[in-house]
């Protein structure tokens, strides 16, 4: 019985997978409607942030190899009836999670997101179903409603609400606390954090006993607050706009309310929010060391006999101290990779196949850096380029200064093509 419920729950994931390919023809332009703009990243640049589709939505699937996964977009119906709605990261695409750089792995399923996506750049290798372009107009039906299924599921930037707060400069201002039992609901206003003409944004929202509050260095329950006299044991309580962070996550809400987020962390101070990014920053940078740095080719200079100068961007979003390993005469090893930022080639870690040389030099921008770019380009010289180093493709860079260990399976595709990125149930062993 066992085996048989693993088999059936491998089903309904490789029936999402199979989907993909299934959907990755290119919609005709019929579907098109007047008005919607088409717009697609190119290969060797990196899109606008403000052409892209913005929307927010519950995390509900994670595939975290390929770096795609489902989002339940809000819409203006029910949101428990929305279907989830898969997404891919662009392969520079960033990921934000408590102030600070992340991986999909590391946020955890539930927690509300907002999204800036494109559509696929190109449809025939899209990891994820590509619908007709037109899809964010139509109505889902069954009281849902528009706009939980956009085209734009190629992702630049995926945030929690706290990155999301920074980064536009917003705090949530708390109202009022009605609790019984441990369990009711906080009503609280997204605002900016300096003063202005915007218009606020009010909202209620469920909390409860697994709600985490932080304040300073200290980890504070709910009972704890109560203790203190901050909030009331039983009835309502008004919080005099407290300026906090909130973590946003989705539960099912009682009393036949269809659309209610839910509180798993307050913030109460600054000190509280850098503390949660310094920890957050430091798994993410351990995770690229054993990664290695993603980055596109911008042009070879081939030389002879298998040599070569390569110039490449390194891509966005990572710790400064991550870019400060790349320096003039580092030695560096630099391995082709997938659009998903697997590794190719070899079968004996990520190295195996790769090209070695020195870095000759680092050239850091002096404009306007675009989202999913570093600004800075490495020249890089090896005497036995590979095949998948070319301009446009994307590679993984490592200094000599970082770990030289293996990825598990899962991350890299040998010899493999593009469609192998996709286990089968052939992953699992014959008994």
């Amino acid at each position: 019985m066992k085996k048989l419920f693993v088999l059936g729950s491998w089903f309904l994931v490789y029936s999402f997978l199979v989907q993909a390919t299934a959907f990755s023809e290119e919609p005709r332009t019929k579907n098109q409607e007047p008005g919607i703009e088409v717009f697609r990243p190119e290969v060797g640049k990196f899109p606008p942030l403000e052409k892209s589709l913005s929307y927010r939505g519950e995390l509900v699937f994670v595939d975290h190899a390929n770096r795609r996964g489902s989002v339940r977009v809000q819409g203006a119906g029910m949101f428990f009836r929305n279907d989830p709605h898969p997404f891919a990261m662009l392969p520079y695409g960033i990921i934000r999670y408590h102030g600070a750089p992340a991986d999909l792995r590391d946020i955890p399923l539930g927690t509300v997101m907002h999204v800036r996506a494109f559509l696929p750049p190109d449809p025939k290798t899209s990891s994820v179903p590509v619908l007709p372009i037109d899809s964010r107009t139509k109505d889902a039906n069954h009281n849902r409603g528009p706009g939980i299924f956009p085209a734009e599921n190629h992702v630049l930037l995926l945030e929690d609400e706290p990155s999301h707060c920074l980064r536009e400069g917003k705090v949530w201002k708390l109202k009022e606390v009605d609790l019984k039992n441990l369990q009711g609901t906080i009503v609280a206003s997204l605002e900016p954090k300096q003063a202005g003409d915007s218009k606020s944004t009010e909202e209620k929202m469920t909390c409860d006993a697994a709600t985490r509050i932080w304040r300073g260095r200290e980890s504070l329950s709910m009972e704890e607050l109560v203790a203190e006299g901050a909030w009331p044991a039983e009835g309502k309580k008004t919080l005099g706009g407290q300026a906090v962070l909130l973590g946003i996550t989705w539960k099912p809400t009682p009393d036949g309310v269809f659309t209610r987020f839910h509180i798993s962390d307050i913030w109460l101070d600054d000190d509280a929010m850098q503390r949660a990014a310094r920890n957050q920053t430091a798994v993410h940078k351990a995770f690229i060391r054993s990664r290695w740095m993603p980055a596109w080719i911008d042009a070879v200079e081939y030389g002879k006999f298998g040599r070569a100068t390569v110039i490449a961007t390194l891509f966005g979003g990572m710790d400064a101290t991550l870019y400060a390993d790349f320096k003039k005469d580092v030695s560096a090893t630099m391995n082709a990779s997938e659009n998903t930022l697997k590794h190719l080639g070899g079968d004996y870690g990520p190295a195996h196949m790769a090209s070695k040389g020195p870095i000759v030099e680092v050239i850091k921008s002096t404009g306007e850096v675009p989202l999913g770019s570093s600004g800075i380009q490495i020249r890089f010289e090896t005497d036995l380029i590979i095949e998948g180093i070319r301009p446009g493709r994307v590679v993984r860079v490592c200094p000599a200064s970082w770990p030289q260990v293996n990825v598990p399976r899962e991350e890299f595709l040998g010899d493999g093509s593009h469609e192998d990125r996709f286990p089968t149930p052939a992953i699992f062993p014959k008994y």
